[in-house]
């Protein structure tokens, strides 16, 4: 929503006479208002907004309305707090382990809002990626070299590819916030990561694809977002991706 109001500002300063209209409608950032019900508009107390504990005690229903609260919330939140707890434990008490929760806390965040509107906002993309290359001034997880090649090829990669496609098709088959997801992966990981990443996304999405177009019914011309893959792959590759890569230079006999 906070990007919707964004865009319609900039929208109207373009549209009427480079005059912004007058702000008419409630502030609106991470922090202000309070969390409210979508139902009835209560503000959602302290003791409510406790992650999980809260929602099991209000039985997954608005104190004021006794509306149902969605499953999402919850979910969500034990889902963060899942990972985060895998991050500390792979990490420990270090540095990278404070960078890799963030780094985990913002590919949740583009999930959620790809999924609910296939958009990669700017906002989380280009930090992030600016700060995994600052990451690699000091090697918390790779050198700069390693990253500012990683950035390239990932940004570069994708866009290729989105070029081919339209070019073949006539039809977009993945947006720019995909090659900004990727740039930002290849800072945190480095260029030799970007194939484990790609291909463990393609799995991933390939496979939730065709299930939901089996299982679902789902129409083949209805896009499905390709970030949330990017991320889980992401995810799984900043942690374990050495790992796979070596897993399978050994099944292969290369290593």
């Amino acid at each position: 929503m906070m990007m919707e109001r964004e865009w319609r500002a900039h929208c109207a300063e373009l549209t009427e006479n480079n005059t912004p209209p007058l702000d008419t409608e409630e502030k609106l950032t991470l922090s202000t208002p309070r969390s409210r019900c979508p139902h009835c508009g209560h503000a959602i107390t302290l003791l409510e907004n406790i992650p999980v504990l809260s929602y099991l005690w209000l039985r997954g229903r608005c104190s004021a309305c006794s509306e149902k609260i969605s499953i999402r919330y919850p979910l969500v939140e034990f889902i963060t707090a899942l990972l985060s707890i895998v991050v500390a434990w792979h990490f420990g008490f270090t540095w990278p382990a404070l960078a890799a929760l963030f780094f985990t806390w913002a590919l949740i965040a583009l999930t959620m809002i790809d999924f609910d509107h296939q958009l990669l906002p700017d906002s989380i993309t280009l930090p992030f990626l600016w700060l995994g290359l600052a990451l690699s001034l000091w090697s918390v997880f790779v050198d700069s070299p390693t990253a500012i090649i990683g950035a390239i090829a990932g940004y570069l990669s994708l866009w290729v590819v989105y070029w081919a496609f339209k070019l073949i098709t006539g039809k977009e088959g993945m947006g720019y916030g995909d090659f900004k997801l990727l740039a930002l992966l290849g800072a945190w990981m480095g260029w030799q990561m970007l194939p484990v990443i790609i291909l463990l996304s393609s799995a991933v999405g390939a496979v939730v694809g065709i299930t939901l177009i089996l299982l679902r019914g789902r129409n083949r011309n209805i896009p499905i977002p390709f970030g949330p893959y990017l991320a889980a792959a992401g995810w799984i590759a900043l942690l374990w991706g050495h790992d796979i890569s070596n897993a399978y230079l050994r099944f292969s006999g290369l290593q």
